[in-house]
């Protein structure tokens, strides 16, 4: 595996297989190898939880390696898919990607000692380990959204044309970042109504013009998008 599969910055990768850190199967195994994992992941007679069959199924389909790019990203969306499968997701929140990239010395290492020696009991105790603090993370960054949320409703019903107002800060909740036709057509209110709304939104410091143009403006909730983004920007260096 090299460091490009996470998506992370490439400084050391390989020229040719004698100097890789890993070789995946050969091509003309790979597509018996997706056929068996294809089998794991769909089996219903191994009495395995969704947690641990989801670590197993990410390190597998990560050494089969079957594409030339893209296998890091689409490993660990596998992992959402899953989770999101067997009923522990209700929708796709669960953003391991950081995890793995603040840990990348330790994935890596864990990854190459499961290859050569069958250590899945490392492995998983990192990967539930790093479900256990995204999860938690994510509870908090749900509770912040809406608090913030409930906050903004409140001074919104503050000033005038509150009702109308409130209807463009909740299609704004939907859609983050959004054209006042767009938010319009979401909120069947007319063009100039939901301009002097996302203006009263404005003054009060919750949404910003974000082109600078005179026409087709579009407009973001910054304050909501900035809470959502809160433990999902990469670390420095």
């Amino acid at each position: 595996m090299q460091p490009h599969d996470l998506g992370f910055s490439n400084a050391t990768a390989c020229s040719r297989p004698g100097n890789a850190a890993f070789v995946p199967p050969p091509p003309n195994h790979v597509e018996e190898c997706m056929a068996a994992l294809e089998r794991f992941i769909h089996a219903t007679d191994d009495d395995l939880p969704a947690l641990i069959k989801a670590g197993l199924a990410h390190v597998q389909f990560e050494t089969i390696h079957p594409f030339l790019d893209g296998n890091g990203r689409l490993g660990r969306l596998l992992i959402t898919l899953m989770l999101r499968d067997a009923g522990l997701l209700r929708e796709p929140l669960l953003y391991l990607s950081l995890y793995f990239k603040q840990h990348r010395d330790t994935y890596y290492r864990l990854l190459n000692e499961m290859r050569r020696t069958g250590d899945w009991e490392a492995w998983l105790r990192f990967f539930l380990e790093g479900v256990h603090e995204v999860a938690e993370d994510a509870v908090a960054t749900a509770r912040s959204a809406l608090d913030l949320v409930a906050s903004n409703r409140a001074r919104i019903q503050e000033g005038r044309r509150a009702s109308s107002t409130l209807r463009v800060h909740r299609a704004l909740l939907e859609r983050p970042v959004d054209s006042i036709n767009g938010l319009a057509e979401r909120t069947s209110l007319s063009g100039p109504t939901v301009a002097t709304a996302l203006k009263s939104l404005e003054e009060l410091g919750f949404v910003s013009e974000v082109t600078g143009r005179q026409r087709g403006k579009i407009f973001a909730y910054d304050s909501y998008l900035a809470v959502l983004r809160e433990g999902t920007e990469e670390p420095a260096g």
